[in-house]
């Protein structure tokens, strides 16, 4: 497993936004590129664990509801490092998914980036570089039941991350998605209870019969192993790795 700086990057002067960024990958993300100098705006719909995660790495705090097109439409920020992590599940099958429960998914997980990179493009563009980075998963490039909007905001966000990349290209912008498999966040905690409820098993039989079956390797990915694939995508040695999907996930979807 890499060691806590095993990427030498050097990120100073650059600005970072950070969503989701309270807790799991993008709290591993912020602290890493926190530690290679970018001034780091940790966004989280918790106020109190943004300003905690702000204040452990030198970072400013900012409070946002991404699912509220309002706050999304007011949202002010200096980045030419985003990173659009933020993001929920919900396990049920689709006759028993609730709609507004999707609906909200998608704005989060999908729309919330799209306006978020919208506002951020142009001082890239003015720059002549910039770095988008959206934390996907394996279910951005597979399916499996019982999660039908993570899935379509997934889905959709590799489709709007190669757009992104197409355009900013030229301009010096690269846009790349990681997608990893189940990884050590308290979401993919919360999902073990979820699965276990809907597929009428066990706990310890979600992890090894349905988390863990598809990788060669047997174990959670760790939030510090993204954030150094992240940091490794804003060095200038990543300048050419545009429009990508970057697995992490232990060969699991070279089988599928």
């Amino acid at each position: 497993m890499p060691g806590p700086l095993a990427v030498n990057v050097d990120l100073t002067g650059h600005g970072a936004l950070v969503t989701g960024a309270a807790s799991g990958i993008g709290r591993a993300v912020a602290g890493r590129l926190a530690a290679a100098g970018a001034a780091v705006t940790v966004l989280d719909l918790d106020r109190e664990a943004a300003e905690r995660v702000a204040g452990d790495i030198g970072g400013e705090a900012l409070q946002a509801d991404l699912s509220d097109y309002g706050v999304l439409d007011s949202l002010e920020f200096e980045a030419d490092i985003v990173v659009n992590n933020a993001g929920v599940q919900h396990v049920a099958a689709i006759e028993e998914f609730p709609p507004e429960r999707f609906s909200m998914m998608m704005r989060l997980m999908l729309e919330a980036p799209f306006r978020i990179v919208q506002k951020a493009l142009p001082g890239m563009y003015e720059g002549g570089w910039g770095r988008v980075i959206n934390i996907s998963s394996v279910h951005g490039l597979r399916a499996s039941p019982y999660k039908a909007a993570y899935i379509s905001a997934k889905h959709g966000l590799e489709g709007l991350s190669k757009v992104i990349a197409l355009e900013g290209g030229p301009k010096g912008v690269t846009s790349n998605t990681i997608c990893p498999a189940y990884v050590r966040t308290p979401l993919v905690e919360g999902q073990i209870a979820d699965q276990a409820r809907t597929r009428g098993i066990s706990e310890k039989d979600v992890i090894e019969k349905v988390m863990l079956t598809g990788p060669a390797i047997k174990r959670l990915i760790e939030p510090e192993e993204v954030a150094e694939l992240a940091a490794f995508l804003c060095t200038e040695q990543a300048s050419f790795v545009t429009g990508a999907s970057l697995t992490m996930d232990g060969a699991a979807t070279a089988q599928w």
